[in-house]
């Protein structure tokens, strides 16, 4: 961008109100989401893997230190971003590849921006059912190219930027495949020099550093190195095609690391997302947000630069214009699948504020299948196991027992204790703390029709549960269909 073009950004005061950017030309927007990776980026101060492009998109927009997803697995969180709604309110409350569906078809952001003259495009996984309710324009998911197994980001800018240069206004929602398991140590000859276990640390939230370990932490970051390098490959050719000044583009991740104590799980190494949005000559070049946001807040955010309409009564609220943000944040989680085993269905419901962070398990005194499925290492080899954890220092393995068979209620000073390694919920001097985020929790589950307050739909739905895992092939199996959309949400007004 050129210089003068960057000094107007550095003097931009704040973003515009509301008013004065619907008098603007709607800008194009691109929508990048990345997989299982949190705020692992040198712009967020992690220097493990350079990450010069988003550095850059950062530098250029305004980057955000607390966002959060609504739930740490990917389905769930992605039918946040495209309806500004919970999981629990979408009906997206497991992985759509276990047949999870939302609902309804619930007003979206392709849908809206479509409304609004746009002409839409997913590239990548979409991963929410039903699929027809997202009315994108054009798809592409070339599994030879963009896939689990498979992450050609040349290959994925390229189809990008043949989209690009049918003009717009248009809406291009990007999803790469990293940081999905299985970490691909390089791709496509990316990156050029992988990081190897010698080169990194364990994550402090897992809270065990063992050298096999470090081998995964290593190729994590070799999978956010390819992806930053696919960011700069897609933004180049924004700019090659001409739109780079007239585009907003923003960029999340859609929840933590498969790390223990991170993906499937309430805990902060699960939820706390990067968030950056860049918007030449609208948002403010190098500013940094503190507030407490939800990726639920993309879609009033995007949708009122489109000039498209907003649904009434979402509980999401636009970023624009910038403002204190939320007292508290709240999160989610349900269920990923149901077999094969372990089930991970064990609803749990959070709330932090600026210090505190309290999470009520709603199956309290029965083991925690997350912490199964990590440390068993039946599915996934990247948490840590039971060996491992029986060396750690006691806090630690205290953390990992509180994990394993939880209490009603856990409660983290996340000032002294950001990877919440003690529960202070039975303290009596933050019996005061613990009440008033229970009460705002629950006052939040009222307001949002939380169909899980009610004992008898959630001992419903975990029935169902044990029903789909005992079939051939759990939720899998051809023919099966989810009843819970009938009965949970019976009697609510959706």
């Amino acid at each position: 961008m050129r210089l003068l073009q960057r000094r107007q950004l550095l003097a931009t005061p704040a973003i515009l109100a509301r008013r004065t950017l619907a008098a603007a030309p709607p800008p194009n927007i691109v929508l990048i989401v990345s997989e299982d990776n949190g705020p692992h980026l040198g712009c967020y101060g992690d220097r493990t893997v350079p990450t010069p492009h988003l550095d850059a998109l950062a530098a250029e927009g305004v980057r955000w230190e607390n966002a959060y997803a609504t739930q740490a697995v990917c389905s769930p969180s992605r039918a946040s971003i495209f309806t500004g709604l919970y999981p629990h309110q979408h009906g997206q409350i497991g992985l759509a590849t276990h047949a999870f569906t939302m609902v309804r078809r619930w007003p979206s952001l392709p849908g809206l921006l479509k409304q609004a003259g746009y002409r839409t495009g997913l590239i990548g996984k979409l991963h929410v059912n039903p699929e027809p309710a997202f009315d994108f324009d054009f798809r592409w998911a070339d599994a030879r190219f963009l896939s689990f197994k498979h992450r050609d980001v040349a290959r994925t800018a390229e189809v990008a930027g043949e989209f690009f240069e049918r003009g717009g206004p248009f809406f291009l929602v990007v999803s790469y495949a990293d940081a999905h398991l299985p970490f691909l140590r390089q791709d496509a000859g990316l990156p050029a020099r992988p990081l190897s276990g010698d080169d990194v640390r364990g994550f402090p939230a897992v809270g065990v550093d063992t050298p096999r370990l470090r081998r995964h932490v290593a190729d994590y970051y070799n999978c956010l190195s390819r992806l930053d390098t696919g960011v700069g490959m897609l933004l180049a050719r924004l700019q090659d095609a001409g739109h780079e000044d007239h585009t907003l583009v923003a960029y999340a991740g859609d929840h933590g690391p498969q790390f223990s104590r991170g993906k499937t799980t309430c805990y902060e190494f699960a939820l706390r997302v990067p968030l950056i949005l860049r918007w030449p000559g609208r948002a403010p070049a190098g500013e940094v947000r503190r507030e407490l946001v939800s990726l639920v807040d993309l879609l009033p955010t995007l949708a009122e630069a489109a000039g498209a309409p907003v649904p009434r009564d979402l509980p999401a609220r636009s970023l624009w214009p910038p403002g204190p943000g939320r007292a508290e944040l709240f999160c989610e989680w349900n269920s990923s699948h149901p077999a094969p085993a372990p089930s991970l269905f064990y609803p749990q419901r959070s709330v932090r504020d600026r210090r505190y962070k309290l999470i009520h398990n709603l199956l309290a005194g029965r083991p925690n299948p997350a912490e199964l499925y990590y440390t068993s290492q039946a599915l996934v080899d990247t948490g840590a196991n039971q060996q491992e954890i029986d060396a750690a220092p006691p806090p630690v393995r205290a953390a990992y027992q509180t994990w394993r068979q939880p209490p009603r209620l856990e409660l983290y000073d996340l000032e002294r204790d950001p990877h919440e390694f003690e529960n202070l919920a039975e303290r009596p001097e933050l019996a005061t703390v613990r009440e008033r985020l229970l009460a705002r929790l629950e006052e939040w589950q009222r307001r949002t029709r939380d169909p899980l307050a009610d004992p008898r739909k959630l001992a419903r739905l975990e029935a169902e549960h044990r029903a789909a895992a005992a079939l051939p092939a759990g939720a899998q199996t051809p023919g099966f269909r989810w009843r819970y959309p009938e009965y949970l949400y019976r009697g609510t007004a959706q």
